[in-house]
């Protein structure tokens, strides 16, 4: 116990230094509408990482793909009636981060699993092809962050959106893809 307490410690102290965490726009720098009811917090680090794509066209700029966003959250808030983005985050083609409902806070992204993991959405459709190398460098960096912070276990499973369910998410191509980065 303190062993794995000094290695977090060590781990989010280093994350600081060598800021290994990436920059990620929040939610009131892309825009966000206020939740139609208070968060529920995670009290604890979750087991899951889950890539999602949306199913939809990508993005390659900050303009293009902050109103995509702003898309999904209307959508998942308008048309599902969610009281807000379902995802964790969000990421664009051009390697940007997205807050959606950020660390801590329970999803709408993965059926029965959303208080257990976090939803990484990647903006576009990835059936055929895979997603652009900064979005992918971004995502990993992200996860990075989060487990060197606490919000994810250190011994996490990543896990595609259609490993859960019926969902052909994250798209064929990028679910094969995943299959070989580390805690699949």
């Amino acid at each position: 116990m303190v062993g794995e307490l000094l290695v977090v410690f060590v781990c989010r102290q280093l994350s600081l230094v060598l800021g290994a965490c990436p920059h990620i726009i929040t939610r009131a720098q892309w825009g966000a509408r206020h939740p139609t009811s208070a968060p529920v917090h995670i009290g604890h680090p979750v087991h899951y990482a889950f890539i999602h794509h949306s199913a939809g066209p990508e993005c390659h700029d900050r303009a293009t793909c902050q109103a995509q966003v702003k898309a999904f959250q209307n959508y998942h808030m308008d048309t599902r009636g969610w009281p807000d983005i379902g995802y964790t985050f969000v990421i664009g083609g051009d390697g940007s981060i997205f807050e959606a409902r950020g660390w801590n806070v329970v999803g709408a992204h993965t059926l029965n699993y959303n208080s257990v993991g976090n939803g990484f959405c990647f903006i576009g459709t990835f059936t055929n092809h895979l997603p652009t190398a900064a979005a992918q460098q971004a995502v990993k960096d992200l996860i990075a962050c989060g487990v060197a912070e606490g919000h994810i276990e250190h011994n996490y499973v990543l896990r595609g959106h259609r490993d859960m369910g019926s969902t052909e998410c994250p798209g064929t191509a990028f679910w094969h893809h995943i299959k070989t980065w580390p805690h699949y």
